[in-house]
């Protein structure tokens, strides 16, 4: 799959992008994390989740005992979208359109891995799982049924700790992703 994607021309991400960043860690992980979208840093590298949003994730899930061997990260969109900004790469939101272009993907990511539990990071991965009318405000938190694993719960993207606007909002906003996860670890068990 990996080397397929890499030639993927299904929405106009590619074009910009460095490369295609497909999912990584355990083939048989117990737990899938779906973010929105590969970020610059893992654009370059060609990995889900090494930027400073990885970190966050990484520090929750250890606080939440979920053990990386567990796990597999990925994106619901494969390609880095991005508008200039001076010398910089912005992150810029997919569109719909992006999204359901990678959907094959990310739905044999999951077919592979067959996870316990998936947990969705941000409202553009639930929404890109749960369809474009599920809203994270009202549902963040709770295990939900799904056809690819036992358990679906949505949370906030780490990303959202790091863009928190001071150090007290930071530490609330990744103690309730800390939350989550718990129900993410209590789900998989």
């Amino acid at each position: 799959m990996r080397e397929a994607a890499a030639s993927c021309t299904g929405c106009d991400l590619y074009a910009r992008a460095t490369q295609v960043v497909f999912g990584s860690g355990t083939r048989r992980a117990r737990i899938v994390f779906v973010g929105e979208q590969p970020g610059d840093r893992e654009d370059l590298e060609g990995r889900p989740f090494v930027g400073p949003a990885g970190a966050i994730l990484t520090r929750a899930m250890s606080e939440a005992g979920i053990e990386p061997v567990d796990s597999y990260v990925t994106n619901a969109v494969k390609h880095f979208s991005w508008e200039p900004r001076g010398k910089r790469r912005l992150h810029k939101k997919p569109r719909l359109s992006e999204v359901r272009a990678c959907r094959p993907w990310l739905e044999a990511e999951l077919d592979a891995v067959k996870p316990v539990v998936i947990v969705c990071l941000g409202a553009t991965a639930a929404q890109s799982l749960l369809g474009t009318t599920f809203r994270l405000t009202a549902h963040r938190g709770e295990a939900l049924e799904s056809p690819w694993a036992s358990a679906v719960i949505a949370t906030i993207h780490p990303s959202a700790v790091l863009r928190a606007p001071d150090s007290e909002s930071r530490r609330l906003a990744f103690e309730s992703f800390v939350a989550d996860l718990k129900v993410a670890a209590r789900a998989m068990k």
